[in-house]
């Protein structure tokens, strides 16, 4: 239940609320088209929650993917992990209550990046395996970048933790999908060719008894929406974000 607080008055005489709102350290660029999304998102629910001319209070350290994208692709973890966990010590000295890592991929490292940190981060896996549980499904299909669909700090953690059945696409499909997010997606390229491939792959998932897919990397779903398909999408960016709000009108 949201707690609603009290009441202040400003020049005029007005009343507004004064809610318990806790501030949401934001962790973005990675990239910067799916971090937008995270703004818009999470200060749209605010106001729908909230009414008014209310909005979030958040704080962001945009980072810069280039940068990351490297040691990504040079197996450079710790590294990453090390530059992203100065960036949440930033947000938490910026007045961050918890922590929001505004990307799929880098939940590789969300383990260092908490450990650095005495508020706690929103795992985008935990608010998207409840977001599926929540919808009664099991078996469920996975996208995202290669990290993301074939080592075990994410699929692992719903299955391990959530008891969600995770598929993912073959490996000529995973590569289709690795490739459109980092030179297309990140770059703001949407594609109609990419988006039919997208949709293909999703079909044949479907096809060998999914019951919904995750959107598992941030900017899928400036490519593909839920009413492009007959079978449930799991927008990773709108949920983690909603998930953010939540937690900070708890």
């Amino acid at each position: 239940m949201i707690q609603m607080g009290s009441f202040l008055k400003i020049k005029g005489n007005k009343e507004i609320m004064k809610t318990n709102m806790k501030t949401i350290g934001l962790i973005g660029g990675m990239s910067w088209e799916s971090s937008i999304e995270y703004y818009r998102i999470i200060n749209e629910s605010a106001k729908l929650k909230l009414g008014g001319l209310h909005s979030a209070k958040c704080v962001m350290y945009s980072v810069d993917f280039a940068e990351i994208e490297v040691l990504q692709h040079q197996g450079k973890w710790n590294e990453a992990g090390e530059m992203l966990a100065r960036a949440a010590k930033n947000v938490e000295s910026g007045g961050a209550d918890f922590v929001v890592l505004c990307t799929n991929t880098m939940h590789k490292v969300a383990d260092e990046i908490q450990s650095s940190i005495k508020i706690p981060l929103l795992h985008i896996a935990d608010a998207t395996a409840q977001r599926v549980k929540d919808a009664g499904i099991k078996r469920i299909g996975l996208l995202g970048t290669r990290f993301t669909m074939e080592e075990e700090f994410y699929k692992g953690r719903l299955t391990q933790r959530y008891g969600l059945d995770v598929r993912i696409p073959d490996a000529c499909e995973r590569e289709i999908v690795h490739r459109v997010i980092y030179e297309e997606l990140v770059l703001g390229k949407i594609l109609q060719r990419s988006k039919e491939q997208y949709m293909d792959i999703i079909e044949q998932m479907a096809g060998q008894g999914v019951e919904g897919v995750i959107l598992g990397c941030t900017e899928i779903g400036l490519l593909i929406h839920k009413h492009d398909s007959q079978i449930p999408l799991f927008d990773t960016t709108r949920i983690h974000a909603e998930a953010a709000v939540e937690f900070a009108l708890k």
